[in-house]
């Protein structure tokens, strides 16, 4: 069957229209496929957003290892770097999560937010600071954990400074990040 076709002999705005829609069975078996895809997806999406937000916290923290080192070495004098709630003091209770700063006497050379929640960043041995000779070595080793605070997932980053100063960042799975 032909489209019906006006008295110029051209076919009809309703007949072209006609011929380029999608039938609403098409439609739906689209939606349908869609579907299946955003629920294979989401879930492996959760776990790249986790690994990402766990891997922006700990740089943070080897960033802030790093330029206490740095300026203790340019200062010639200690510098700390130290879990802090305000932003201005350090706390004395080993919950890095809260935020940390970098000092340097009483200056804050560095300040980092906290953690977003449902995230735990800890030390160790319950350290709550780091400190650094002018020499630019630690004055002791130090093994930082953060990972999710609920057991939803298994990673987590450690953050280790050894005794010269530097510091690294280890992807594991072991969940032994303390309480």
């Amino acid at each position: 069957m032909q489209a019906p076709r006006s008295v110029s002999g051209r076919r009809t705005l309703a007949a072209r229209v006609r011929q380029r829609a999608f039938t609403l069975v098409e439609l739906m078996v689209t939606v349908a496929v869609l579907a299946v895809l955003l629920m294979i997806a989401v879930p492996a999406f959760d776990d790249v957003r986790l690994s990402s937000r766990l891997g922006n916290y700990a740089t943070a923290l080897v960033a802030g290892t790093q330029l206490a080192r740095s300026e203790a070495i340019k200062r010639n004098a200690t510098v700390k770097v130290c879990a802090s709630a305000d932003g201005l003091n350090c706390a004395g209770d080993g919950h890095w999560e809260a935020g940390w700063i970098v000092s340097s006497g009483s200056t804050v050379l560095q300040r980092q937010a906290a953690l977003a929640g449902g995230y735990r960043l800890r030390a160790a041995g319950g350290k709550d600071s780091l400190s650094f000779d002018p020499t630019g070595v630690g004055a002791s080793e130090a093994t930082l954990t953060v990972r999710r605070a609920a057991p939803v997932g298994s990673q987590e980053r450690v953050v280790k400074v050894s005794a010269t100063g530097r510091a690294s960042v280890t992807r594991t799975s072991t969940g032994s990040c303390a309480s």
